[in-house]
């Protein structure tokens, strides 16, 4: 029941926050955005409730892929109402919470191995950071795809009252930026302490996982740099941020395949 309820306060929240923006309902921007801010906040509280006992039993950690995905949905979420304060933003937010509704129904006991192995709290620590950090950086992959998706309908000029859904391409990126900014300091602070952790890259099966995780730490460090020193902005800062993304996507999920479905080993 809980889920059902989660996902009916996303939906709301977004429908308000599309209201909110549409010109035909101008009169009623301000109460419709008010809704729609209570709304998400409660199911963000909700969602972070039923989540965090699941990802964090008494003894472990639980790393299903649903336990995950519902981590990234409520991520998703509070940018959403963050980035709402922002009127241009309302429209993308309430996408991202469509996205968070649909993340709230995989909510649920996963019966992994792990939550039951007695964990210590620096290895739980690192494994939480390493998640929110993946997460954040999950969100910029999307508001990534929102950019793109912005730059083609500039590009073609098609003017439409679902214009006032699309912020200005700037913007976006700035919200991308700062995500990208989030998601570097976390992804930062999780290989520094997951490498303590690391005795023998080899013979832990670690190898590919800790290189393809610092190249996608350096490709974000140079998006990073490029952008505040440089100016980069568009295509160039958009793509470099998605090829940082997938190689962050092989180096966890690639390697994971690879290792338990091919080769029928596991890290560790």
């Amino acid at each position: 029941m809980s889920q059902i309820t989660i996902l009916l306060l996303y939906a709301l929240a977004a429908v308000a926050f599309t209201l909110s923006r549409l010109p035909r309902f101008a009169a009623q921007a301000r109460p419709y955005f008010f809704v729609a801010c209570l709304l998400a906040a409660i199911a963000i509280v909700l969602h972070g409730d039923a989540l965090f006992p699941l990802i964090l039993p008494e003894n472990g950690f639980d790393l299903s892929i649903g336990s995950a995905a519902s981590m990234i949905g409520l991520e998703l979420a509070i940018i959403a109402l963050i980035a709402s304060l922002e009127p241009t933003l309302r429209g993308m937010s309430a996408g991202l919470l469509l996205l968070s509704a649909a993340t709230s129904l995989l909510l649920g006991a996963s019966g992994d191995a792990t939550a039951g192995v007695d964990l210590d709290w620096q290895i739980r620590a690192h494994i939480l950071v390493a998640l929110l950090s993946y997460g954040l950086l999950t969100v910029g992959a999307i508001v990534a795809v929102f950019a793109l998706i912005q730059e083609r309908r500039l590009q073609s000029v098609r003017i439409t009252p679902m214009n006032q859904l699309f912020a200005p391409l700037e913007t976006t990126e700035k919200l991308l930026i700062g995500v990208a900014a989030a998601g570097f300091a976390g992804l930062t602070l999780a290989i520094a302490s997951g490498s303590s952790f690391i005795s023998n890259l080899v013979e832990q099966h670690l190898a590919h996982k800790f290189g393809l995780s610092l190249l996608a730490w350096v490709i974000f460090g140079v998006l990073l740099v490029g952008r505040f020193f440089a100016g980069w902005r568009g295509k160039r800062a958009v793509k470099l941020y998605l090829w940082g993304f997938a190689t962050l996507c092989l180096a966890y999920f690639g390697s994971r395949v690879i290792l338990e479905e091919i080769f029928n080993r596991s890290w560790g």
